[in-house]
Protein backbone atom coordinates (compact mmCIF):
# COMPACT_ATOMS: atom_id res chain seq x y z
CA UNK A 1 0.00 0.00 0.00
CA UNK A 2 1.35 3.85 -0.77
CA UNK A 3 0.07 6.36 1.26
CA UNK A 4 -0.81 8.50 -1.85
CA UNK A 5 -3.70 6.31 -3.01
CA UNK A 6 -4.59 5.81 0.78
CA UNK A 7 -6.51 8.34 3.40
CA UNK A 8 -4.32 9.43 6.27
CA UNK A 9 -6.03 12.69 8.12
CA UNK A 10 -4.04 12.55 11.27
CA UNK A 11 -4.88 15.91 13.72
CA UNK A 12 -2.69 17.94 15.86
CA UNK A 13 -4.94 17.58 18.93
CA UNK A 14 -7.81 15.89 20.01
CA UNK A 15 -11.47 16.67 20.09
CA UNK A 16 -12.31 18.38 23.51
CA UNK A 17 -14.99 15.82 24.07
CA UNK A 18 -12.64 12.72 23.57
CA UNK A 19 -11.73 11.54 27.22
CA UNK A 20 -9.63 8.46 27.70
CA UNK A 21 -6.10 8.30 25.93
CA UNK A 22 -7.77 5.48 23.28
CA UNK A 23 -10.73 7.96 22.49
CA UNK A 24 -7.93 10.83 22.14
CA UNK A 25 -5.68 8.75 19.50
CA UNK A 26 -8.14 6.74 17.42
CA UNK A 27 -9.47 10.77 16.95
CA UNK A 28 -6.21 12.08 16.61
CA UNK A 29 -4.88 9.53 14.47
CA UNK A 30 -7.73 9.15 12.03
CA UNK A 31 -9.13 5.96 12.83
CA UNK A 32 -12.74 6.78 13.49
CA UNK A 33 -14.90 9.91 13.07
CA UNK A 34 -17.79 11.11 15.61
CA UNK A 35 -21.45 11.01 13.62
CA UNK A 36 -23.15 11.50 16.92
CA UNK A 37 -23.61 10.50 20.75
CA UNK A 38 -21.67 6.75 21.03
CA UNK A 39 -22.04 6.47 17.28
CA UNK A 40 -18.39 6.55 14.91
CA UNK A 41 -17.35 6.11 11.12
CA UNK A 42 -14.98 3.96 11.08
CA UNK A 43 -11.88 5.09 8.78
CA UNK A 44 -9.82 3.48 6.59
CA UNK A 45 -6.96 2.84 8.94
CA UNK A 46 -9.08 1.94 11.92
CA UNK A 47 -10.97 -0.26 9.85
CA UNK A 48 -8.18 -2.43 8.73
CA UNK A 49 -7.38 -2.68 12.58
CA UNK A 50 -11.01 -4.24 13.21
CA UNK A 51 -10.30 -6.27 10.47
CA UNK A 52 -7.59 -8.04 11.32
CA UNK A 53 -9.26 -8.24 15.17
CA UNK A 54 -12.11 -10.01 13.09
CA UNK A 55 -10.03 -12.67 11.25
CA UNK A 56 -8.38 -13.41 14.42
CA UNK A 57 -11.57 -13.98 16.14
CA UNK A 58 -13.17 -16.13 12.98
CA UNK A 59 -10.08 -18.24 13.04
CA UNK A 60 -10.11 -19.76 16.29
CA UNK A 61 -13.73 -20.21 16.44
CA UNK A 62 -14.04 -21.90 13.52
CA UNK A 63 -11.14 -23.72 14.75
CA UNK A 64 -13.21 -24.47 17.58
CA UNK A 65 -15.80 -25.98 15.65
CA UNK A 66 -18.48 -22.91 15.79
CA UNK A 67 -20.67 -22.27 12.52
CA UNK A 68 -20.83 -18.97 10.75
CA UNK A 69 -24.47 -17.24 10.36
CA UNK A 70 -25.56 -13.66 10.03
CA UNK A 71 -28.45 -12.66 12.31
CA UNK A 72 -30.49 -9.56 11.50
CA UNK A 73 -29.99 -6.27 13.33
CA UNK A 74 -33.71 -5.85 13.52
CA UNK A 75 -35.55 -8.17 15.08
CA UNK A 76 -39.45 -8.72 15.87
CA UNK A 77 -40.35 -8.14 19.41
CA UNK A 78 -43.03 -11.55 19.31
CA UNK A 79 -39.45 -12.94 20.11
CA UNK A 80 -38.05 -10.70 22.91
CA UNK A 81 -41.57 -10.78 24.53
CA UNK A 82 -41.44 -14.79 24.49
CA UNK A 83 -38.46 -14.47 27.03
CA UNK A 84 -40.08 -11.39 29.01
CA UNK A 85 -36.57 -9.44 27.64
CA UNK A 86 -38.54 -6.85 25.69
CA UNK A 87 -40.28 -5.54 29.02
CA UNK A 88 -37.42 -6.07 31.67
CA UNK A 89 -34.73 -5.19 29.31
CA UNK A 90 -35.05 -1.24 29.88
CA UNK A 91 -33.87 1.89 28.11
CA UNK A 92 -30.99 0.55 26.50
CA UNK A 93 -33.25 -2.07 24.19
CA UNK A 94 -34.22 0.48 21.01
CA UNK A 95 -37.91 -0.48 20.67
CA UNK A 96 -39.30 0.71 16.89
CA UNK A 97 -42.31 0.17 15.24
CA UNK A 98 -42.52 -0.24 11.03
CA UNK A 99 -44.96 1.59 8.67
CA UNK A 100 -47.68 -1.27 9.17
CA UNK A 101 -47.42 -0.47 13.75
CA UNK A 102 -45.45 -4.13 13.60
CA UNK A 103 -42.68 -3.56 16.67
CA UNK A 104 -39.46 -4.75 16.63
CA UNK A 105 -35.94 -3.95 18.37
CA UNK A 106 -32.19 -3.39 17.21
CA UNK A 107 -30.70 -6.08 18.81
CA UNK A 108 -28.02 -5.52 21.57
CA UNK A 109 -27.52 -9.27 21.13
CA UNK A 110 -29.46 -12.12 19.51
CA UNK A 111 -30.63 -15.26 22.10
CA UNK A 112 -33.92 -14.64 21.09
CA UNK A 113 -33.24 -14.87 17.73
CA UNK A 114 -30.54 -17.91 17.81
CA UNK A 115 -32.98 -19.94 19.85
CA UNK A 116 -35.67 -19.79 17.19
CA UNK A 117 -33.52 -20.98 14.71
CA UNK A 118 -32.65 -23.80 17.10
CA UNK A 119 -36.23 -24.88 17.45
CA UNK A 120 -37.36 -25.05 13.76
CA UNK A 121 -33.68 -26.56 12.79
CA UNK A 122 -32.31 -28.60 15.30
CA UNK A 123 -34.84 -31.47 15.89
CA UNK A 124 -32.86 -34.72 17.06
CA UNK A 125 -29.94 -35.42 19.57
CA UNK A 126 -28.39 -36.63 16.35
CA UNK A 127 -27.90 -32.63 15.32
CA UNK A 128 -26.15 -31.60 18.59
CA UNK A 129 -23.99 -30.53 19.58
CA UNK A 130 -24.11 -27.12 17.60
CA UNK A 131 -22.17 -23.88 18.13
CA UNK A 132 -23.32 -20.82 15.68
CA UNK A 133 -22.21 -17.44 15.77
CA UNK A 134 -21.98 -14.21 14.06
CA UNK A 135 -19.30 -11.01 13.77
CA UNK A 136 -22.47 -8.07 13.46
CA UNK A 137 -23.36 -5.00 14.67
CA UNK A 138 -25.36 -3.95 17.65
CA UNK A 139 -26.58 -1.39 19.43
CA UNK A 140 -27.44 -0.35 23.04
CA UNK A 141 -29.23 2.51 23.98
CA UNK A 142 -26.78 3.41 26.78
CA UNK A 143 -27.45 6.77 28.63
CA UNK A 144 -24.22 8.04 28.60
CA UNK A 145 -22.11 7.08 25.91
CA UNK A 146 -18.64 8.02 26.50
CA UNK A 147 -14.64 6.86 25.99
CA UNK A 148 -14.93 6.47 22.20
CA UNK A 149 -15.50 2.64 21.40
CA UNK A 150 -14.92 1.74 24.73
CA UNK A 151 -18.73 2.49 25.62
CA UNK A 152 -20.75 3.72 22.38
CA UNK A 153 -23.92 2.87 21.18
CA UNK A 154 -23.56 0.99 17.56
CA UNK A 155 -20.72 -1.71 18.16
CA UNK A 156 -19.45 -4.54 16.55
CA UNK A 157 -19.53 -7.69 18.09
CA UNK A 158 -18.79 -11.56 18.17
CA UNK A 159 -21.60 -13.36 19.64
CA UNK A 160 -21.57 -17.31 19.86
CA UNK A 161 -24.67 -19.79 21.20
CA UNK A 162 -24.11 -23.73 21.57
CA UNK A 163 -26.71 -25.94 21.56
CA UNK A 164 -26.02 -29.30 23.61
CA UNK A 165 -28.65 -32.45 24.86
CA UNK A 166 -27.57 -32.24 28.30
CA UNK A 167 -25.58 -30.34 31.04
CA UNK A 168 -22.17 -32.06 30.90
CA UNK A 169 -22.09 -31.64 26.87
CA UNK A 170 -23.11 -28.18 27.77
CA UNK A 171 -20.39 -27.41 29.96
CA UNK A 172 -17.80 -28.85 27.77
CA UNK A 173 -19.03 -26.57 25.05
CA UNK A 174 -18.14 -23.76 27.64
CA UNK A 175 -14.71 -24.95 28.19
CA UNK A 176 -14.01 -25.29 24.38
CA UNK A 177 -15.38 -21.87 24.00
CA UNK A 178 -13.07 -20.98 26.73
CA UNK A 179 -10.04 -22.54 25.12
CA UNK A 180 -10.86 -20.64 21.92
CA UNK A 181 -11.30 -17.62 23.58
CA UNK A 182 -7.54 -17.80 25.56
CA UNK A 183 -5.95 -18.88 21.94
CA UNK A 184 -7.75 -15.68 20.45
CA UNK A 185 -6.45 -13.36 23.16
CA UNK A 186 -2.85 -14.47 22.81
CA UNK A 187 -2.70 -13.93 19.69
CA UNK A 188 -3.76 -10.30 19.78
CA UNK A 189 -0.35 -9.98 22.19
CA UNK A 190 -2.50 -8.06 24.93
CA UNK A 191 -1.90 -8.58 28.61
CA UNK A 192 -4.90 -9.85 29.82
CA UNK A 193 -6.74 -12.18 32.55
CA UNK A 194 -9.55 -14.61 32.45
CA UNK A 195 -11.70 -14.04 35.39
CA UNK A 196 -14.50 -15.80 37.27
CA UNK A 197 -17.71 -13.44 36.54
CA UNK A 198 -21.39 -12.87 37.32
CA UNK A 199 -23.94 -13.73 34.92
CA UNK A 200 -25.71 -10.11 35.19
CA UNK A 201 -28.35 -9.74 33.22
CA UNK A 202 -27.56 -12.60 30.31
CA UNK A 203 -28.35 -15.21 33.16
CA UNK A 204 -27.19 -18.08 33.65
CA UNK A 205 -24.70 -20.16 36.41
CA UNK A 206 -20.57 -20.22 34.78
CA UNK A 207 -19.40 -17.28 33.62
CA UNK A 208 -15.92 -15.91 32.35
CA UNK A 209 -14.93 -12.19 31.61
CA UNK A 210 -11.52 -11.95 29.70
CA UNK A 211 -10.22 -8.70 30.83
CA UNK A 212 -7.32 -6.39 29.13
CA UNK A 213 -5.19 -5.04 32.32
CA UNK A 214 -4.84 -1.42 32.03
CA UNK A 215 -4.98 1.55 34.25
CA UNK A 216 -7.48 3.25 32.97
CA UNK A 217 -10.13 0.46 33.28
CA UNK A 218 -13.56 0.58 34.58
CA UNK A 219 -13.80 -2.19 35.78
CA UNK A 220 -11.83 -3.98 39.05
CA UNK A 221 -9.79 -7.44 38.69
CA UNK A 222 -9.52 -9.24 41.97
CA UNK A 223 -6.67 -11.92 41.96
CA UNK A 224 -4.19 -13.50 44.09
CA UNK A 225 -0.58 -13.32 43.18
CA UNK A 226 0.62 -16.54 44.76
CA UNK A 227 -2.16 -18.80 43.03
CA UNK A 228 -4.22 -19.04 39.86
CA UNK A 229 -7.15 -17.14 41.63
CA UNK A 230 -9.08 -14.06 39.50
CA UNK A 231 -12.84 -13.04 39.61
CA UNK A 232 -14.48 -9.72 38.92
CA UNK A 233 -15.04 -7.28 41.96
CA UNK A 234 -18.55 -8.10 41.81
CA UNK A 235 -17.95 -11.96 42.00
CA UNK A 236 -15.25 -12.50 44.45
CA UNK A 237 -16.36 -13.66 47.78
CA UNK A 238 -15.17 -12.06 50.88
CA UNK A 239 -14.76 -14.67 53.17
CA UNK A 240 -16.40 -14.52 56.40
CA UNK A 241 -13.56 -13.43 59.51
CA UNK A 242 -11.36 -16.51 61.01
CA UNK A 243 -12.21 -14.93 64.53
CA UNK A 244 -15.05 -15.06 66.68
CA UNK A 245 -17.17 -11.88 68.43
CA UNK A 246 -15.17 -10.31 71.17
CA UNK A 247 -17.01 -9.81 74.36
CA UNK A 248 -18.71 -6.46 74.90
CA UNK A 249 -16.19 -3.97 77.09
CA UNK A 250 -18.02 -0.89 76.32
CA UNK A 251 -21.40 1.02 77.82
CA UNK A 252 -23.84 1.81 75.41
CA UNK A 253 -23.35 5.91 74.59
CA UNK A 254 -24.70 8.58 72.95
CA UNK A 255 -22.24 10.66 71.26
CA UNK A 256 -22.79 14.36 70.15
CA UNK A 257 -21.59 14.33 66.38
CA UNK A 258 -22.67 17.91 65.02
CA UNK A 259 -22.54 17.92 61.12
CA UNK A 260 -20.71 14.49 61.26
CA UNK A 261 -23.00 12.19 58.98
CA UNK A 262 -20.14 10.02 57.47
CA UNK A 263 -18.49 7.61 59.39
CA UNK A 264 -15.39 8.57 57.85
CA UNK A 265 -16.13 12.02 59.66
CA UNK A 266 -17.27 10.46 62.99
CA UNK A 267 -14.23 7.95 63.15
CA UNK A 268 -12.12 11.42 62.67
CA UNK A 269 -13.72 13.40 65.57
CA UNK A 270 -14.22 10.31 67.99
CA UNK A 271 -10.67 9.59 67.33
CA UNK A 272 -11.58 6.09 66.35
CA UNK A 273 -10.37 3.72 63.35
CA UNK A 274 -12.55 3.94 60.77
CA UNK A 275 -13.02 0.39 61.16
CA UNK A 276 -14.70 0.56 64.31
CA UNK A 277 -17.79 2.60 62.22
CA UNK A 278 -21.00 0.52 61.06
CA UNK A 279 -22.76 2.08 57.73
CA UNK A 280 -26.41 1.89 57.28
CA UNK A 281 -27.77 1.52 53.83
CA UNK A 282 -31.40 1.70 53.43
CA UNK A 283 -33.41 -0.67 50.48
CA UNK A 284 -36.60 -1.44 49.12
CA UNK A 285 -38.80 -3.90 47.99
CA UNK A 286 -42.21 -2.96 46.30
CA UNK A 287 -44.54 -5.45 46.25
CA UNK A 288 -47.15 -5.06 42.78
CA UNK A 289 -50.59 -5.54 41.35
CA UNK A 290 -51.26 -7.42 37.84
CA UNK A 291 -51.41 -3.85 36.86
CA UNK A 292 -48.37 -3.23 38.18
CA UNK A 293 -49.07 -0.22 40.68
CA UNK A 294 -47.08 -0.58 43.71
CA UNK A 295 -49.55 -2.04 46.82
CA UNK A 296 -47.00 -2.58 49.56
CA UNK A 297 -43.04 -1.67 50.49
CA UNK A 298 -40.88 -3.53 52.81
CA UNK A 299 -37.20 -1.81 53.87
CA UNK A 300 -34.00 -3.35 54.10
CA UNK A 301 -31.27 -2.87 56.38
CA UNK A 302 -27.76 -3.76 55.49
CA UNK A 303 -24.83 -3.17 57.77
CA UNK A 304 -21.38 -2.77 56.33
CA UNK A 305 -18.19 -2.12 58.47
CA UNK A 306 -17.41 1.68 57.76
CA UNK A 307 -14.38 1.04 55.45
CA UNK A 308 -16.04 -1.43 52.73
CA UNK A 309 -18.29 -0.72 50.56
CA UNK A 310 -21.75 -2.39 49.04
CA UNK A 311 -21.83 -4.90 46.33
CA UNK A 312 -25.30 -4.72 44.23
CA UNK A 313 -24.95 -7.85 42.53
CA UNK A 314 -24.26 -9.72 46.01
CA UNK A 315 -26.81 -7.91 47.45
CA UNK A 316 -29.26 -9.25 44.60
CA UNK A 317 -28.65 -12.30 45.44
CA UNK A 318 -30.25 -12.38 49.21
CA UNK A 319 -33.49 -14.24 49.66
CA UNK A 320 -35.99 -11.35 49.46
CA UNK A 321 -33.89 -8.72 47.37
CA UNK A 322 -32.97 -11.13 44.37
CA UNK A 323 -36.14 -10.16 42.50
CA UNK A 324 -35.39 -6.77 42.38
CA UNK A 325 -34.71 -3.73 44.95
CA UNK A 326 -34.24 0.39 44.81
CA UNK A 327 -32.75 2.64 47.31
CA UNK A 328 -35.36 3.61 49.92
CA UNK A 329 -36.90 7.29 49.43
CA UNK A 330 -36.32 9.89 52.09
CA UNK A 331 -40.16 9.46 53.23
CA UNK A 332 -39.52 5.89 54.07
CA UNK A 333 -36.69 6.31 55.55
CA UNK A 334 -37.93 8.80 58.19
CA UNK A 335 -41.42 6.83 58.32
CA UNK A 336 -39.17 4.07 59.82
CA UNK A 337 -35.95 5.46 61.29
CA UNK A 338 -37.15 8.41 62.47
CA UNK A 339 -34.22 10.57 60.90
CA UNK A 340 -33.05 11.74 57.70
CA UNK A 341 -30.41 10.29 56.09
CA UNK A 342 -26.76 10.85 57.98
CA UNK A 343 -27.45 9.33 61.37
CA UNK A 344 -29.43 6.47 60.74
CA UNK A 345 -28.64 3.22 62.80
CA UNK A 346 -30.38 -0.12 63.71
CA UNK A 347 -31.75 1.07 67.44
CA UNK A 348 -34.56 2.71 68.40
CA UNK A 349 -36.56 1.85 65.24
CA UNK A 350 -39.89 3.60 64.34
CA UNK A 351 -41.30 0.74 62.50
CA UNK A 352 -39.67 -2.59 61.96
CA UNK A 353 -37.38 -3.44 58.92
CA UNK A 354 -35.91 -6.65 57.55
CA UNK A 355 -32.22 -6.24 59.05
CA UNK A 356 -28.97 -8.09 57.14
CA UNK A 357 -25.45 -7.79 58.69
CA UNK A 358 -22.05 -8.61 56.78
CA UNK A 359 -19.82 -10.76 57.76
CA UNK A 360 -17.58 -8.38 59.03
CA UNK A 361 -19.99 -6.39 61.15
CA UNK A 362 -21.43 -9.31 62.18
CA UNK A 363 -18.22 -10.47 64.73
CA UNK A 364 -17.73 -7.07 65.50
CA UNK A 365 -18.30 -5.83 69.16
CA UNK A 366 -18.23 -1.92 70.79
CA UNK A 367 -19.36 -0.47 67.47
CA UNK A 368 -20.22 2.65 66.58
CA UNK A 369 -23.74 3.47 63.99
CA UNK A 370 -26.03 6.18 64.00
CA UNK A 371 -28.57 6.65 67.01
CA UNK A 372 -31.63 8.16 64.52
CA UNK A 373 -31.58 11.63 65.68
CA UNK A 374 -29.33 14.22 63.96
CA UNK A 375 -25.86 14.95 64.97
CA UNK A 376 -25.93 11.95 67.51
CA UNK A 377 -23.96 8.95 67.11
CA UNK A 378 -23.86 5.50 69.22
CA UNK A 379 -20.72 4.21 70.86
CA UNK A 380 -20.26 1.01 72.48
CA UNK A 381 -23.07 -0.81 70.46
CA UNK A 382 -23.35 -5.04 70.78
CA UNK A 383 -25.29 -7.93 69.68
CA UNK A 384 -27.23 -9.12 71.66
CA UNK A 385 -27.28 -6.86 74.44
CA UNK A 386 -28.50 -3.62 72.41
CA UNK A 387 -30.00 -4.94 69.78
CA UNK A 388 -30.66 -8.86 68.26
CA UNK A 389 -28.29 -11.04 66.67
CA UNK A 390 -29.45 -10.13 63.11
CA UNK A 391 -31.91 -11.86 61.01
CA UNK A 392 -29.62 -12.33 58.06
CA UNK A 393 -25.82 -12.43 57.66
CA UNK A 394 -24.28 -12.36 54.58
CA UNK A 395 -21.77 -11.18 52.21
CA UNK A 396 -22.49 -7.70 51.15
CA UNK A 397 -19.22 -5.95 50.17
CA UNK A 398 -16.56 -5.50 47.64
CA UNK A 399 -13.42 -7.42 48.66
CA UNK A 400 -10.72 -4.73 49.28
CA UNK A 401 -6.78 -5.45 49.13
CA UNK A 402 -5.07 -8.02 51.48
CA UNK A 403 -8.34 -10.08 52.30
CA UNK A 404 -7.95 -13.39 52.36
CA UNK A 405 -8.40 -15.26 48.96
CA UNK A 406 -11.63 -17.89 48.65
CA UNK A 407 -9.25 -20.36 47.35
CA UNK A 408 -6.80 -20.21 50.77
CA UNK A 409 -3.76 -19.59 48.84
CA UNK A 410 -3.06 -16.20 49.92
CA UNK A 411 -4.34 -12.66 49.68
CA UNK A 412 -5.92 -10.76 47.47
CA UNK A 413 -4.74 -8.14 45.12
CA UNK A 414 -6.58 -5.74 42.54
CA UNK A 415 -5.83 -4.11 39.43
CA UNK A 416 -7.79 -2.84 36.71
CA UNK A 417 -9.37 -4.22 33.49
CA UNK A 418 -11.43 -3.29 30.35
CA UNK A 419 -13.87 -6.36 29.17
CA UNK A 420 -13.30 -7.39 25.72
CA UNK A 421 -14.85 -10.94 26.25
CA UNK A 422 -17.14 -12.66 28.38
CA UNK A 423 -18.63 -16.21 28.25
CA UNK A 424 -21.94 -17.69 29.73
CA UNK A 425 -23.10 -21.63 30.81
CA UNK A 426 -27.06 -20.38 30.18
CA UNK A 427 -28.65 -23.65 31.01
CA UNK A 428 -32.72 -23.82 29.70
CA UNK A 429 -33.46 -20.17 30.71
CA UNK A 430 -34.33 -19.26 26.86
CA UNK A 431 -34.82 -22.50 25.52
CA UNK A 432 -37.83 -23.08 28.31
CA UNK A 433 -38.61 -20.03 28.07
CA UNK A 434 -39.25 -20.29 24.12
CA UNK A 435 -40.21 -24.01 23.78
CA UNK A 436 -37.16 -24.84 21.97
CA UNK A 437 -36.77 -28.40 21.92
CA UNK A 438 -34.94 -31.39 20.43
CA UNK A 439 -36.17 -35.06 20.46
CA UNK A 440 -33.55 -37.08 22.80
CA UNK A 441 -32.46 -41.03 22.63
CA UNK A 442 -35.66 -42.10 24.27
CA UNK A 443 -37.78 -39.71 21.42
CA UNK A 444 -38.46 -37.71 24.36
CA UNK A 445 -38.54 -33.57 23.60
CA UNK A 446 -36.25 -32.13 26.41
CA UNK A 447 -35.09 -28.39 25.96
CA UNK A 448 -31.08 -27.55 24.93
CA UNK A 449 -28.97 -27.17 27.21
CA UNK A 450 -27.33 -23.53 25.88
CA UNK A 451 -24.44 -21.45 26.20
CA UNK A 452 -23.79 -17.74 25.62
CA UNK A 453 -19.90 -16.21 24.27
CA UNK A 454 -19.32 -12.88 23.46
CA UNK A 455 -16.26 -10.49 22.10
CA UNK A 456 -16.61 -7.12 21.73
CA UNK A 457 -14.72 -6.50 18.66
CA UNK A 458 -14.45 -3.05 18.08
CA UNK A 459 -13.62 -2.63 21.72
CA UNK A 460 -10.97 -4.48 21.52
CA UNK A 461 -8.81 -2.02 19.46
CA UNK A 462 -9.65 0.59 21.96
CA UNK A 463 -8.64 -1.22 24.97
CA UNK A 464 -5.66 -2.14 23.36
CA UNK A 465 -4.64 1.37 22.69
CA UNK A 466 -4.76 2.03 26.24
CA UNK A 467 -2.42 -0.88 27.56
CA UNK A 468 -0.18 0.51 24.30
CA UNK A 469 0.85 3.97 24.33
CA UNK A 470 3.55 6.60 24.81
CA UNK A 471 3.30 10.29 24.60
CA UNK A 472 3.64 9.94 21.13
CA UNK A 473 0.79 8.12 20.00
CA UNK A 474 -0.47 4.44 19.82
CA UNK A 475 1.50 1.45 20.16
CA UNK A 476 -0.25 -1.48 18.40
CA UNK A 477 0.78 -5.46 18.82
CA UNK A 478 1.56 -6.82 15.16
CA UNK A 479 -1.32 -9.26 14.90
CA UNK A 480 -3.75 -6.31 14.49
CA UNK A 481 -1.76 -3.23 13.41
CA UNK A 482 -3.07 -1.48 10.73
CA UNK A 483 0.05 -1.97 8.95
CA UNK A 484 2.94 -4.36 10.15
CA UNK A 485 5.81 -2.28 8.26
CA UNK A 486 6.16 1.72 7.40
CA UNK A 487 8.62 2.33 4.83
CA UNK A 488 9.71 6.29 5.50
CA UNK A 489 11.91 7.77 2.24
CA UNK A 490 13.00 11.02 2.76
CA UNK A 491 13.09 13.20 -0.16
CA UNK A 492 11.70 10.50 -2.36
CA UNK A 493 10.42 13.10 -4.74
CA UNK A 494 14.06 14.47 -5.04
CA UNK A 495 16.47 11.55 -5.19
CA UNK A 496 16.18 8.60 -7.69
CA UNK A 497 18.24 6.44 -5.36
CA UNK A 498 15.62 6.24 -2.43
CA UNK A 499 12.81 6.27 -4.73
CA UNK A 500 14.24 2.77 -6.46
CA UNK A 501 14.84 1.01 -3.19
CA UNK A 502 11.97 2.25 -1.48
CA UNK A 503 9.75 0.87 -4.20
CA UNK A 504 12.16 -2.00 -4.45
CA UNK A 505 11.94 -2.95 -0.61
CA UNK A 506 7.89 -2.21 -0.73
CA UNK A 507 7.37 -5.11 -3.23
CA UNK A 508 9.85 -7.28 -2.04
CA UNK A 509 7.73 -7.26 1.47
CA UNK A 510 4.46 -7.07 -0.34
CA UNK A 511 5.69 -10.21 -2.01
CA UNK A 512 6.58 -11.87 0.93
CA UNK A 513 3.23 -11.42 2.37
CA UNK A 514 3.93 -8.51 5.17
CA UNK A 515 1.39 -6.00 5.52
CA UNK A 516 3.42 -2.76 4.56
CA UNK A 517 2.98 1.05 3.86
CA UNK A 518 5.22 3.16 1.38
CA UNK A 519 4.94 6.92 2.54
CA UNK A 520 5.50 8.29 -0.86
CA UNK A 521 3.48 11.45 0.03
CA UNK A 522 6.73 14.06 -0.09
CA UNK A 523 6.64 15.15 3.79
CA UNK A 524 9.32 16.77 5.50
CA UNK A 525 10.49 13.62 8.22
CA UNK A 526 9.25 15.53 11.25
CA UNK A 527 6.16 15.43 9.85
CA UNK A 528 5.98 11.87 8.28
CA UNK A 529 7.88 10.24 11.63
CA UNK A 530 5.24 11.97 14.01
CA UNK A 531 2.19 10.46 11.80
CA UNK A 532 3.48 7.11 11.85
CA UNK A 533 4.10 7.47 15.69
CA UNK A 534 0.87 8.42 16.26
CA UNK A 535 -0.57 5.42 14.21
CA UNK A 536 1.56 3.13 15.98
CA UNK A 537 2.82 1.16 13.07
CA UNK A 538 5.14 -1.50 14.93
CA UNK A 539 8.30 -1.50 12.51
CA UNK A 540 9.26 1.77 10.28
CA UNK A 541 12.42 1.62 8.02
CA UNK A 542 13.81 4.57 7.00
CA UNK A 543 15.65 5.23 3.81
CA UNK A 544 18.08 8.15 2.64
CA UNK A 545 20.44 9.44 -0.09
CA UNK A 546 22.91 9.64 2.81
CA UNK A 547 22.19 5.91 3.94
CA UNK A 548 21.86 4.58 0.59
CA UNK A 549 25.25 6.37 -0.29
CA UNK A 550 26.63 4.43 2.89
CA UNK A 551 24.80 1.41 1.81
CA UNK A 552 22.42 1.26 5.24
CA UNK A 553 19.20 2.56 6.51
CA UNK A 554 17.82 2.89 9.90
CA UNK A 555 15.12 0.45 11.53
CA UNK A 556 12.99 1.48 14.52
CA UNK A 557 10.54 -0.38 16.51
CA UNK A 558 7.63 1.25 17.72
CA UNK A 559 9.27 0.95 21.57
CA UNK A 560 12.79 1.85 20.92
CA UNK A 561 14.17 4.42 21.94
CA UNK A 562 16.64 4.86 19.43
CA UNK A 563 17.03 3.66 15.46
CA UNK A 564 19.67 0.63 14.73
CA UNK A 565 21.29 0.90 11.54
CA UNK A 566 20.98 -2.25 9.35
CA UNK A 567 22.73 -2.75 6.12
CA UNK A 568 20.43 -2.75 3.00
CA UNK A 569 21.64 -5.80 1.45
CA UNK A 570 20.30 -7.31 5.23
CA UNK A 571 17.45 -5.41 5.45
CA UNK A 572 15.18 -7.90 3.95
CA UNK A 573 15.85 -10.26 5.81
CA UNK A 574 16.58 -8.39 9.11
CA UNK A 575 12.30 -7.06 8.64
CA UNK A 576 11.61 -11.13 7.86
CA UNK A 577 12.96 -12.35 10.95
CA UNK A 578 11.64 -9.17 13.19
CA UNK A 579 8.34 -9.94 11.75
CA UNK A 580 8.53 -13.65 12.20
CA UNK A 581 9.64 -12.96 15.86
CA UNK A 582 6.93 -10.76 16.90
CA UNK A 583 4.29 -13.42 15.24
CA UNK A 584 5.81 -16.01 17.76
CA UNK A 585 5.80 -13.87 20.76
Amino acid sequence: MKASQFLITTLRDAPADAEVVSHKLMMRAGFIKRMGAGIYTYMPMGLRVIRKVEAIVREEMNRAGAIEITMPVVQPAELWQETGRFDKMGPELLRIQDRHDNRFVIQPTSEEVVTDIARQDLRSYKQLPKNLYQIQTKFRDERRPRFGLMRGREFIMKDAYSFDKDVEGAKASYQNMAQAYRRAFDRFGLDYRAVAADSGAIGGDLSEEFQVIAATGEDAIVYCPTSAYAANIEKAEALAPTQSRAAATEPLVEAPTPGKSTCADVAALLGVPLQRTVKSLVLATDTLDDAGDIVGVEVWLLLLRGDHDMNEVKVGKIPGLDQGFRFATETEIVEHFGCRPGYLGPLRLQKPVHLVADREVAVMADWICGANQPDVHLTGVNWGRDLPEPELVADLRNVVEGDLAPDGKGVLAIERGIEIGHIFYLGTKYSKAMNATFLDENGKARCFEMGCYGIGITRLPAAAIEQNHDERGMIWPDAIAPFTVVICPIGMDRSEAVRTEALRLHDALQAAGVDVMLDDRGERPGVMFADWELIGVPHRVVLSDRGISAGECEYQHRRDTAATKVPLQDIDAFLSARVAAAAQA
